[in-house]
């Protein structure tokens, strides 16, 4: 999820570190805040692998700052991530934002449709968090406020991603 996020802040625009790890906590903040620590090596690895590139510029006021640019590599590896996802990344609601966030970048109507229908077939499964046996409970099932509240917020959720999915799915299969 890091790295997809770093390779999509910086196909948008050169940052340096410091601005980088900001649009990150801003989109991932509040569910993984993004620590220097995690942060930095994650640019080495990205770096190493030639899907960044540094450059030093003078500062403003102080020390030089390194700027981050994805090099056409990287940007070939950002498509690729885009278009193939990991299945967690379909799966999890977070790292499914975090691709979310950066499915713009993948070329073509028909390569978005794709990851979206992953997505929505994900969605349509009958699914929940509380089971007795193999069989999914629903929200009326169960006495406990608690679960049931986790359950009836679960499916309006879902629900109106659902909405969503089907709306974007007609209009990007309208205009390809």
């Amino acid at each position: 999820m890091l790295e997809l996020a770093i390779l999509g802040f910086l196909y948008e625009a050169p940052l340096h570190g410091y601005e980088l790890r900001k649009r990150i906590t801003a989109l991932t903040g509040h569910v993984r805040p993004v620590a220097e620590s995690t942060l930095y090596p994650a640019i080495k690895r990205l770096e190493k692998s030639g899907w960044l590139a540094r450059e030093t510029q003078p500062g403003a006021v102080a020390a030089p700052r390194h700027v981050l640019q994805l090099t056409p590599e990287g940007r070939d590896e950002l498509e690729r991530r885009l278009a193939e996802p990991a299945r967690g990344e379909i799966t999890d609601e977070n790292r499914w934002f975090t691709l979310l966030a950066f499915l713009r970048h993948l070329p073509g109507a028909e390569a978005q449709s794709n990851v979206l229908r992953r997505r929505l077939a994900f969605l349509e499964e009958p699914a929940s968090f509380f089971y007795e046996g193999d069989r999914p409970l629903r929200a009326e099932e169960l006495d406990d406020p608690f679960r049931r509240g986790i359950l009836t917020i679960a499916r309006a959720t879902s629900r109106a991603e659902i909405t969503w999915l089907r709306s974007t799915l007609r209009a990007l299969e309208a205009d390809g």
